[in-house]
């Protein structure tokens, strides 16, 4: 299974927010630090904003944060909310149920549910602390944000 980049710039974002120690994060840093494109990083952050996982303040000064500790944010929740209309195969989308002339005896459609299913549950049990682990002082100084101060709660 492929992510696709939406759901690979939300979860970047979140691992930068979750590194961000004092202040707001802006787009511009956040695409800077990625090297990815800041339109795109617009439209994760706008969903971020809308499911309520990150806050957003407008103007000058402005930028964003966690809404949450990392520990309460689920990955498998937020891949799940991003990758919605995401399908393995075509059959999985009930907007082209019956375009596979052997869906009907086709036993891959079932697997695949299964191995899809697996891949989430896998996810389930990641929050975005876990991502961070003992790596946090790493991946802030690959990003940038060096000096680095130990997260706060």
């Amino acid at each position: 299974m492929r992510l696709t980049v939406f759901s690979d710039y939300t979860l970047r974002t979140l691992l930068y927010l979750a590194l961000q120690r004092d202040g707001l994060a802006t787009i511009d840093e956040i695409a800077q630090a990625y090297g990815i494109s800041r339109n795109h990083l617009m439209k994760v952050v706008n969903h971020l904003s809308r499911r309520q996982i990150i806050q957003t303040v407008r103007g000058k000064g402005g930028g964003m944060a966690l809404a949450r500790l990392p520990r309460d944010i689920n990955v498998g929740a937020v891949v799940r909310d991003t990758e919605k209309d995401s399908h393995i195969v075509e059959c999985f989308d009930p907007a082209r149920a019956g375009c596979c002339r052997i869906e009907a005896a086709c036993g891959l459609q079932h697997v695949l549910h299964r191995a899809r299913e697996a891949f989430y549950a896998v996810l389930d049990d990641v929050t975005l602390e876990d991502l961070l682990g003992t790596r946090q002082e790493k991946m802030a100084e690959m990003l940038g944000m060096m000096p680095f101060s130990p997260a706060r709660e």
